[in-house]
């Protein structure tokens, strides 16, 4: 599945996902220094979203519509929304910002005016947030578009996830990631279930990586050690600067520490293969096997007593110990030669 130049899903690469979310704070200036800081550390993409609090929600002091529970306790989805949201006269100036810097830019859309808003801007791909993995329709829509899609199943039972999936598949478009996701803000690090990320992948062929809400850097790099193919954290300039996604996000030091590591994982992964490198072979040298270490004339026998396995490996591997006891010397054998087979009989 190629997003842009990146070919998300190859070996030992991951596909590491920024998302700015609401944490410009409202402000332009901000949301352009956070991409430009986002390069700098190291991500493949900046992803924003596309929304309005009207397209989200309505306006409305009902229960229904109050957060309880969580970061956000006491404000109504609205309010909430009117906060977070990224202005769309914003982003079409900040795809092409993070383009001109080497990034890949594309956007979670929540209604199908959004979905077309991105389509015109011609996104790479399309993410679907894990709370709207429920919209069948909007998923139709949005895989209608032929772009890759990347699902977060943070609220989904199984079943739900083989809807989104299908739903995909029906619009003819199999280019499909899912991202294990835990709908917690912060996430604890006891239901990050990172083991279901294979699962994903194999249940329902198709790319799997992870959506990671925890605090700090550990979780999103044990995914990388164990195959996620896509990473996605939520990133902000300056924790002080406050917000509704603050508490959950990494500042530039730690999203780069994080990049890093990843990277470095990637490299040690390796092909899985047991077949030494080059750095092997030449350490084999090291290896021990089997000298002379007193002087033999020729026709004493070969004992224990002179001879041993010891390092280097000049000599005859010690896996042929037993096979050169008792043999007679030829020839005089001076300490510290390698054995050979040409030096008895």
């Amino acid at each position: 599945m190629k997003i842009g130049n990146f070919e998300v899903g190859k070996e030992n690469q991951v596909f590491i996902i920024a998302e700015l979310s609401a944490n410009h704070n409202q402000d332009y200036e901000i949301a352009v220094q956070s991409i430009r800081a986002i390069k700098e550390c190291g991500a493949d993409a900046v992803k924003l979203q596309t929304y309005t609090a009207d397209t989200l929600t309505i306006n409305s002091d009902k229960e229904f519509f109050k957060i309880d529970g969580t970061i956000w306790h006491g404000k109504t989805l609205y309010d909430l929304y009117q906060e977070a949201y990224t202005p769309w006269e914003w982003q079409p100036k900040l795809k092409q910002y993070a383009e001109e810097l080497g990034l890949i830019c594309f956007s979670s859309p929540f209604d199908k005016s959004a979905v077309d808003f991105l389509d015109s801007l011609n996104v790479p791909a399309f993410k679907i947030a894990s709370f709207e993995i429920v919209d069948i329709p909007l998923i139709e829509y949005t895989a209608s578009k032929g772009k890759p899609m990347i699902i977060s199943t943070g609220i989904a039972n199984e079943e739900e996830i083989h809807e989104a999936v299908n739903a995909c598949r029906k619009m003819n478009n199999n280019q499909i990631a899912l991202l294990k996701c835990t709908s917690e803000y912060p996430a604890p690090f006891e239901e990050s279930n990172l083991n279901s990320i294979k699962y994903l992948a194999e249940k329902f062929n198709v790319i799997a990586g992870l959506s990671d809400h925890t605090l700090g850097t550990a979780v999103s790099i044990a995914a990388a050690a164990i195959g996620a193919k896509i990473i996605e954290k939520h990133f902000i300039l300056d924790k002080k600067l406050g917000g509704p996604d603050s508490s959950f996000s990494l500042e530039s030091d730690e999203f780069k520490k994080m990049v890093d590591e990843i990277r470095i994982v990637e490299k040690a992964l390796g092909s899985g293969l047991i077949n030494n490198n080059i750095k092997n072979k030449s350490s084999r040298k090291f290896a021990r096997s089997l000298f002379a270490v007193k002087d033999i004339q020729a026709g004493e026998l070969l004992s224990s007593d002179n001879i041993r396995s010891i390092r280097p490996a000049n000599g005859l591997a010690p896996k042929y110990l037993n096979q050169v006891l008792g043999k007679k010397a030829k020839i005089n054998i001076e300490r510290g030669t390698p054995l050979s087979w040409d030096l008895f009989e």
